[in-house]
């Protein structure tokens, strides 16, 4: 028969095996005899012959307990599915849908646990229009940063209008640290001049002319004319702030501000073309507020920008996993009771999403 150990066997080889067993012990030849000669853990053969003797199923099952103690309860898989089923969230993948709950109150569940009652109800799909990442990129070597305005990112990017070949122009001034849009404009032209009006506001909503020279950012950007003019040059050299250009055709070394770019491109409130400057003035004015205030970002823990740039991060964190990690002991305590709804603790209470506000998308 060879040896058994670490082998699964179905009911009908088990049965056979005891059968054998007990004609063994009848002819004086000891269970533990037996065991050696088959190769088989003799506890494993206890543990069958208890179950036998109960007139219990000796069938496979599936290792640990069937219903895990920390499993959700009804009504939070009702309440995820109930939030992503709302049409103000319909454009929210399962991460950001889950972080939102946490901070709204509504439900303290897992990023996974999100995804599996989603995908159950075929609520998962691609959500933007992108092709996903391929995976091979690799970063460029960066010193690590402690701290908002130590490395700002700036680049321009096209912004089609309704004449073929005519286009408007997106200056935008980046936080790497806390991915802040710390300004932006809009222009018909791709000047030096521009760009530094850009930078000049960076500066002065920043404060940065009040630190020391030693605390002053450095500065990515591409190799753009407007990057290489002098005045530009000159601008940061008198501000002492260090100037570093991406490689040629090498976009992941400025991959945050070429990041947002396309995350502003792919918001399902762009409207692809504009039809003059006055629009995209408009549009913008309520979309980087938006993104710096409402917009939960992937890279930095899911905070907002302007609560990382203010050093709020740690704390909002901190604050989400504790009220998980409460949910999840409360789950158990309920599940050990064999509790199948929730219990009158106000902790473990659920807000009816329908009393949330949307957050999901640009406010009109």
């Amino acid at each position: 028969m060879g040896e058994i150990k670490g082998q699964w066997l179905e009911e009908k080889q088990k049965v056979e095996t005891l059968v054998m067993i007990e004609r063994a012990k009848e002819k004086g030849i000891s269970m533990t005899r037996v065991c050696a000669l088959l190769m088989i853990s003799r506890r494993r053969v206890v543990r069958w012959r208890r179950k036998w003797h109960r007139s219990e199923s000796l069938g496979n099952l599936k290792p640990g307990p069937r219903e895990p103690l920390h499993k959700l309860f009804p009504a939070e898989m009702d309440a995820v599915l109930q939030m992503a089923r709302k049409e103000e969230y319909a454009d929210l993948g399962h991460r950001i849908l889950a972080v939102t709950a946490w901070d709204l109150g509504l439900f303290f569940v897992s990023f996974s646990s999100v995804y599996r009652i989603m995908r159950s109800a075929n609520l998962i799909s691609m959500r933007r229009g992108q092709r996903p990442h391929n995976g091979r990129s690799i970063p460029p070597v960066r010193k690590e940063l402690t701290g908002p305005n130590q490395r700002w990112c700036w680049d321009i990017s096209y912004l089609p209008t309704y004449e073929k070949g005519s286009f408007l122009y997106l200056y935008l001034l980046l936080d790497e640290y806390s991915r802040k849009a710390l300004c932006w404009l809009v222009s018909w032209h791709q000047t030096a001049q521009e760009a530094q009006r850009l930078i000049e506001w960076g500066l002065m909503n920043e404060n940065i002319l009040d630190l020391s020279e030693d605390q002053r950012p450095e500065v990515i950007n591409d190799r753009g004319r407007q990057m290489k003019a002098k005045p530009i040059k000159r601008m940061f050299e008198d501000h002492h702030m260090p100037q570093f250009f991406a490689r040629p055709r090498t976009p992941n070394d400025n991959p945050f501000v070429e990041s947002l770019f396309g995350t502003i491109k792919t918001a399902p409130e762009y409207p692809g073309r504009f039809l003059d400057l006055d629009q995209a003035v408009e549009y913008f004015d309520r979309y980087f507020p938006w993104y710096n205030t409402e917009h939960y970002h992937s890279s930095i823990d899911y905070v907002t920008p302007t609560q990382c740039h203010q050093g709020l991060r740690g704390g909002i964190v901190a604050h989400r996993r504790h009220n998980l990690e409460k949910q999840r002991r409360l789950r158990k305590e309920v599940n050990r009771l064999s509790k199948t709804s929730l219990t009158d603790d106000p902790l473990c209470l659920i807000v009816n999403p329908s009393q949330a506000a949307s957050c999901s998308v640009i406010n009109a």
